[in-house]
């Protein structure tokens, strides 16, 4: 099995190969097409502000990519993100392949939400031996709204998605690598995943 982290420059790269490599899984790190349209798993990470790491996808061509993908996608922190319509973070057109808007948190609360928060309403497979109210680590300032899509919710400030599926593609709010044996049993979940029960909870 093969497993791809797409390398758009905009993606904490090494902390999710590593985290990958302690579960005995060398994931390649490639931003070529024909080796991510190729490969079983693709993660599509991101990290820091969202119309600069979109810039960097278009650059590369990979935004007209990500979308046809087929094989089970597992977006992480921003990269979840840029999966939606868009984002209030820049103003940042997204890939639409979840519908439904990125959006601020308002002053009420410091942002961004830094350190661990708790996940609830687990409805995935991606969530096989995790428990209602394990701990995940989060950095954001920006949240995906409850939705259809919607299959563990966090609060702070008021409920949003901590993560989404639609079909074959997934995300999550929070960082599975940095979230200890929680976000361990996550990534091992999504690569033992039968990829046709990707299309179905």
């Amino acid at each position: 099995m093969t497993t791809v982290i797409i390398d758009y420059g905009a993606g904490n790269i090494q902390s999710i190969k590593f985290a990958f490599e302690r579960l005995g899984i060398t994931p390649k790190l490639t931003k070529d097409w024909e080796e991510i349209s190729s490969s079983d798993r693709v993660i599509f990470p991101g990290v820091g502000e969202a119309s600069s790491a979109m810039r960097k996808l278009k650059a590369s061509k990979l935004d007209t990519l990500v979308p046809t993908l087929k094989q089970p996608v597992l977006g992480i922190c921003l990269g979840m993100q840029l999966m939606c319509n868009s984002s209030e973070e820049g103003s940042t057109k997204g890939l639409g392949i979840f519908d439904t808007e990125v959006v601020r948190f308002t002053n009420k609360v410091k942002v961004p939400q830094i350190g661990w928060n708790q996940i609830t309403d687990l409805k995935s497979g991606l969530f096989h031996n995790i428990n209602e109210l394990d701990y995940i680590y989060l950095v954001h300032s920006y949240y995906a709204p409850i939705s259809d899509y919607t299959i563990a919710t966090s609060s702070y400030e008021l409920p949003y998605s901590s993560a989404l599926r639609k079909n074959n593609f997934f995300g999550v709010q929070f960082h599975p690598e940095k979230s200890s044996t929680t976000g361990e049993q996550i990534l091992k979940n999504f690569i033992e995943m039968n990829p046709y029960d990707a299309y179905s909870n």
